[in-house]
């Protein structure tokens, strides 16, 4: 009797193994997010932890976490996130990229994460004219981040003197502070952060611009990579619905 209990037990045993290691085959895939270290509050280095941080990373992860997945975030400089996206060396960016018609011809983006993102216009500190569109800088040189949408923007003007690009929006606010540039376009949430935080010196938001490019803020994937897009749309429904993207974008004052 004794012997046949043992054999019962042992065959439990391995019963509940086999079912352990069955579901384990369903286990968690690592994302790799693409994110780019310069785009405070969004993404940015955090020198004292070395490590990217900022609202989306912080919705990547949570995002992640509720499609059942685990997160990995890899640094990219922001010109570089659809080419590192469509050579596979990274799954998703997570970053402040626009959704735009000509980004959706090579990727495919998600649900919305934050809504109402655009354009603003930087001006030296000094400058007292009232700005309110691009046509006030005719015949100017302007400066723009590589690989944004407000590249294209200007591009399209046809009427400024040159275009100088830049890999971040520092950079940009250094020349324009400099008289390297007459202005600078950009990210509009990004640049307020920074200017309130004193990160970038002698320069200023034009308050009276008229946006010209406004549109939402998304996670991005390959296109056509459907099942991963179902699944973070679904995640992102989750978060959505749990209050906890809100306090995701309340946590970083934006």
């Amino acid at each position: 009797m004794l012997h046949l209990k043992k054999i019962i037990r042992i065959a439990a045993a391995s019963a509940f193994l086999s079912a352990s290691l069955l579901g384990g085959s369903a286990s968690a895939e690592t994302l790799r997010f693409g994110a780019t270290s310069t785009g405070i509050p969004f993404t940015f280095l955090d020198i004292k932890t070395n490590k990217i941080v900022g609202m989306m990373v912080d919705t990547a992860e949570a995002v992640a976490k509720a499609a059942g997945d685990d997160a990995v975030i890899q640094q990219t400089v922001f010109s570089a996130l659809i080419p590192s996206l469509t050579s596979d060396k990274i799954d998703v960016i997570s970053a402040a990229m626009i959704k735009t018609d000509e980004r959706a011809k090579v990727v495919d983006f998600t649900d919305p994460v934050y809504t109402q993102y655009g354009d603003g216009l930087l001006v030296q500190a000094s400058d007292t004219n009232d700005y309110t569109s691009l046509e006030d800088f005719k015949g100017k040189t302007m400066g723009v981040q590589a690989g944004t949408t407000y590249y294209n923007l200007l591009m399209k003007k046809g009427y400024f003197k040159a275009i100088r690009t830049y890999d971040s929006i520092a950079d940009m606010a250094r020349d324009l502070a400099l008289g390297r540039v007459d202005a600078g376009i950009g990210d509009q949430p990004i640049m307020a952060y920074q200017i309130q935080q004193g990160t970038l010196k002698d320069v200023k938001l034009a308050p009276n611009y008229k946006q010209e490019a406004v549109g939402s803020i998304c996670l991005v994937v390959r296109k056509g990579d459907t099942a991963l897009l179902e699944k973070l749309n679904k995640a992102i429904a989750k978060i959505k619905a749990s209050g906890e993207l809100d306090k995701i974008i309340a946590k970083w004052g934006i």
